[in-house]
């Protein structure tokens, strides 16, 4: 993952989200962390092209977001659109999950960002 200087307010956002996460966030970290899912290494509230993304997994370029009902708005929308396009713009896939898929449907959830990640759900 290319290493860019991020600014003290961004670092400092990020580490207190961090420590702040949903219950929807929380709950897919859980399977996340430390390699659990088929050895996928992902890392949490990363400083990324100018933004901080949900989780962030540098060896399959891949970026998994959990997205609550303020997201729903057309201006939010709207935001997390152009966001998306320009993460992709660096190699990035960006997963998108509503936080009620990730509380109601982890299974499936983990399922698509193995496939997505390119591994084997077998």
């Amino acid at each position: 993952m290319n290493h860019t200087p991020v600014p003290l307010k961004r670092r400092s956002d990020a580490k207190r989200m961090r420590k702040e996460m949903t219950d929807a966030e929380r709950r897919l970290w859980h399977c996340l962390r430390a390699h659990r899912l088929m050895g996928l290494g992902f890392r949490r509230q990363v400083p990324i092209a100018g933004f901080i993304v949900d989780f962030a997994c540098p060896d399959s370029k891949l970026i998994v977001e959990v997205d609550g009902s303020q997201h729903g708005n057309d201006a939010d929308l709207a935001y997390d659109g152009a966001r998306t396009r320009r993460l992709q713009e660096d190699g990035w896939t960006v997963l998108r999950f509503w936080n009620d898929d990730v509380l109601r449907d982890l299974d499936n959830v983990c399922r698509h960002i193995i496939i997505v990640a390119g591994k084997d759900w077998s």
